[in-house]
């Protein structure tokens, strides 16, 4: 009997011992999962293959609150992006003064102009679209503002890109003497990106993804810009395999030559005209310029800027989504000739001074 008693005993302790263990490696693994959780990628492992598995402090697994040296430093005030998009401003109208890129800066406020500027007259707002620059979001926060619909996020996509139907009027809808009150009197402004990582989007989304179903940017635009400045283009192994990238900058690059073709292809090109040409930035006088990179920085301060940060909320922006990524405009750029990157650079060059973006010179030289 005594010897049975001893034996269970020393199962129990034995027991409490396993338990013990368990509960300790569960809140480990609990712990771990929390801490990776926000590092972890889709579908990859927990641990990277060939590293080594160090044994954690008990101790480290306590969650301490950080103390204020601890905390990570804070992102610009609205003070310090005040200056930023100040400063923005400055710049361009510095470049506008600029007589020898006049020609590249300078454009008359026309009906191409007027019909590319949305109008918000309830928060007296203008919005110049800049075509691949995240401009859908934009016009859902004016939407929104325009009391169709109480937020961006129940607001349909087709519907955004549905002008007839979407309550945002273009400034070309008005009277002349309307126009110049609202631009004179409402807070205006526009989003800017690298031109060539912009012309990057357009190429992509309109002759490779093509998302919305635009069959004439395939069907008519590239086989006219393949006829014209493909080299071999009468191969048809090449004719069918699509518009390069290449055969895009050359079109793009050509001076006298696309003037002509844009006229075929109507508001169909607003997807790579210049910022100049399709917002008048020298003529003009914008409150604030947005730049892509920087969204998540500007996208309030924008909202706060116009008075309407109550009002409205910009849609969450996905990370790393608006970081300016040279390996892929270097990727896009091999193989083609310094000439017809050079020849694309004169056309875009007004777009590079007037919102501050170094001249790719890696492209260039």
């Amino acid at each position: 009997m005594g010897g049975a008693m001893r034996h269970h005993w020393l199962l129990l302790g034995a027991c409490g011992w396993v338990l013990l263990i368990l509960m300790f490696v569960s809140k480990f693994i609990s712990f771990r999962a929390i801490d990776d959780y926000g590092e972890r990628v889709g579908g990859q492992s927990w641990t990277v293959p060939g590293t080594k598995l160090v044994k954690p402090n008990p101790a480290s697994i306590i969650e301490k609150k950080p103390k204020p040296s601890d905390q990570p430093s804070a992102g610009p005030t609205a003070a310090d992006w005040q200056s930023v998009a100040e400063r923005r401003v400055e710049s361009l109208s510095a470049v506008c003064r600029n007589s020898s890129l006049r020609n590249l800066t300078h454009v008359s406020i026309g009906k191409f102009v007027l019909d590319r500027i949305f109008v918000c007259d309830k928060q007296k707002i203008l919005f110049c679209q800049t075509p691949k620059v995240g401009n859908t979001q934009w016009k859902k926060v004016l939407i929104v503002l325009n009391g169709g619909f109480p937020s961006v996020e129940e607001i349909p996509e087709n519907l955004v890109h549905d002008h007839e139907k979407n309550g945002l009027p273009r400034l070309s809808s008005l009277k002349p003497q309307e126009i110049t009150h609202r631009l004179s009197t409402y807070f205006k402004f526009l989003i800017v990106r690298d031109p060539f990582e912009r012309l990057i989007s357009a190429f992509k989304d309109k002759f490779v993804k093509n998302p919305r179903f635009e069959p004439w940017y395939k069907h008519d635009i590239a086989p006219a810009i393949i006829r014209k400045y493909r080299k071999s283009h009468r191969d048809s192994d090449q004719a069918a395999s699509g518009l390069h990238f290449e055969d895009f900058v050359r079109y793009l690059g050509d001076v006298e030559g696309r003037q002509r073709m844009d006229r075929q292809f109507g508001e169909h090109i607003i997807h790579w005209v210049t910022y100049a040409d399709l917002c008048a930035p020298c003529e003009i006088h914008y409150s604030v310029v947005g730049h892509h990179e920087t969204l998540e920085e500007d996208a309030p301060y924008i909202l706060r800027a116009a008075g309407i940060d109550q009002l409205v909320s910009y849609p969450a922006i996905p990370p790393g989504i608006t970081r300016y990524n040279r390996t892929k405009v270097e990727q896009y750029f091999s193989g083609i000739s310094k000439r017809d990157i050079r020849r694309l650079y004169a056309r875009y060059q007004g777009d590079f001074h007037l919102f501050g973006y170094p001249s790719p010179d890696f492209l260039l030289n």
